[in-house]
């Protein structure tokens, strides 16, 4: 029987409790026995066990609405795979629980692929939310690449952090841009496109097998805003040109086109194009996100959505729409 006796021993008992319970599927009074503790010392080791983030939970089945959801998004914008996480709460302006768990759970699951050589990774709170919910991986032959400048102004926007973060969770080999998100001019990103590390890491990104990404939106809710990456002005000229979100620095109208705004030219980050004919996942959802998807998935770039119930539902029109204008173009069209 073993017997913890000091506070040091509290993360160890806390990994051990947590396993016996999850994985070993014990009750309480069983892991109690087991090791020589309470009850109630039993509970405060696994509420520890989640504070220490030893604990990710990933659930296989979703409810019968959600599947339902994916279907319909899956043939009304013609993607590969469509996920569907259930809402927890109706009022979150930005659901990251639901889809840092369900980003989660596909990114890991990837992992797993023998074919998958390198992943490239965009920005953004909701992918940083993914990568905080990763278990702790062990595939150290694939390579991580952002693909997009890593310098931002603000550190809560810096999409490194997201790029050190998985490089800490998988022990993978990881590269970031060493340029800003956005140059000061056109002439300047010139330049800067033209060092060799940045061409050298854009040409890793270009080789990727998926692509995972996020989505900005349009307004004063916008991370890029809050963060100081756009300034009002910036953000008041994309507006005024139609756009109604980002993807990569790239801000897009209604219809999935590139806006004609200055600040689209001076991103640097590789252009949605450019994606074409890979594997490209777009994990985003929320509040006021529903157009900028619907703007994104226009493009037919992306080949698989992952999003919450809430908006999935918002989705569903706008994808159904957009069913209507092929059928109407061509009448022998299938979805």
């Amino acid at each position: 029987m073993q017997r913890a006796t000091a506070p040091a021993d509290h993360h160890r008992f806390a990994a051990r409790a947590a396993w016996l319970s999850y994985i070993g599927g014990l009750r309480q009074e069983d892991i109690a026995e087991r090791l020589g503790v309470s009850r109630v010392k039993v509970n405060r080791l696994i509420a520890q066990a989640h504070r220490d983030g030893l604990i990710r939970v990933f659930v296989d089945g979703r409810p019968d609405e959600c599947v339902l959801l994916e279907d319909r998004l899956r043939m009304s914008y013609r993607l590969d795979f469509c996920t569907v996480a259930p809402t927890l709460d109706d009022s979150e302006v930005l659901p990251l629980k639901t889809l840092s768990a369900a980003g989660a759970r596909f990114l890991m699951r990837a992992l797993e692929r023998e074919d998958l050589e390198v992943v490239g990774v965009g920005h953004g709170r909701t992918l940083a939310a993914v990568v905080e919910n990763l278990p702790r991986l062990a595939r150290s032959d694939v390579r991580f690449v952002s693909l997009l400048g890593s310098l931002t102004r603000h550190a809560a926007a810096n999409p490194f952090d997201v790029i050190h973060q998985l490089a800490q969770a998988s022990g993978c080999e990881s590269y970031f841009m060493p340029v800003p998100f956005f140059a000061d001019s056109v002439a300047d990103k010139q330049v800067l496109m033209a060092q060799k590390g940045v061409r050298d890491v854009f040409a890793l990104a270009r080789e990727a097998q998926l692509h995972i990404v996020g989505i900005g939106q349009i307004g004063a809710k916008a991370h890029m805003y809050e963060t100081g990456m756009v300034t009002p002005e910036e953000f008041a000229e994309v507006e005024r040109a139609g756009a109604v979100g980002e993807v990569l620095g790239q801000f897009f109208d209604a219809d999935g086109r590139p806006v004609d705004a200055p600040i689209n030219q001076r991103s640097i980050a590789l252009r949605i194009d450019d994606l074409r004919g890979k594997e490209v996942v777009i994990i985003a959802g929320g509040q006021g996100k529903a157009r900028a998807i619907d703007a994104v998935l226009a493009t037919s770039v992306v080949t698989g959505l992952i999003t919450d119930e809430a908006t999935a539902q918002r989705l569903v029109p706008l994808g159904a729409r957009r069913e209507r204008a092929r059928a109407s173009l061509n009448p022998l069209a299938t979805s």
